[in-house]
């Protein structure tokens, strides 16, 4: 990852930071105050909107930044060594097992210490 120094935020930047808030909120308002519309075209609307909100984003220093931060996360994602289909359903099935004998063995030192609680107050025969 790049480490910089965190530069002034732009006038401009923070405007269109501003314009984006605003036309987010203006959509969903809209989206609900136009209820007697069919769904669809206010669907479409609310995502042209959203676009254009993602647009103008994209446009400002911290856009940027965290476009760059998508592109640095999708190279890393690639490198990764995925195990195969065996290896995963093994590991799967060895997950299964353990669960299965840790419960068992809670189930026993919960019957266990019950049996000896009930000794201890009087209560069992």
């Amino acid at each position: 990852m790049n480490t910089q120094a965190e530069a002034a935020t732009s006038v401009f930047d923070v405007v269109k930071q501003v314009f984006s808030v605003v036309f987010v909120v203006a959509g969903i308002s809209a989206f609900y105050y136009f209820s007697d519309i069919q769904l669809l075209y206010r669907v479409i609307g609310l995502l042209l909107v959203m676009s254009l909100v993602i647009v103008m984003m994209l446009t400002t220093d911290m856009g940027r930044s965290v476009w760059g931060f998508v592109q640095e996360s999708r190279q890393e994602v690639r490198k990764v060594v995925w195990p195969t289909r065996e290896e995963t359903m093994r590991t799967t099935l060895l997950v299964f097992a353990m669960v299965f004998v840790v419960g068992i063995v809670l189930w026993l030192l919960d019957m266990f210490l019950f049996w000896g609680v009930r000794l201890l107050t009087g209560q069992g025969g």
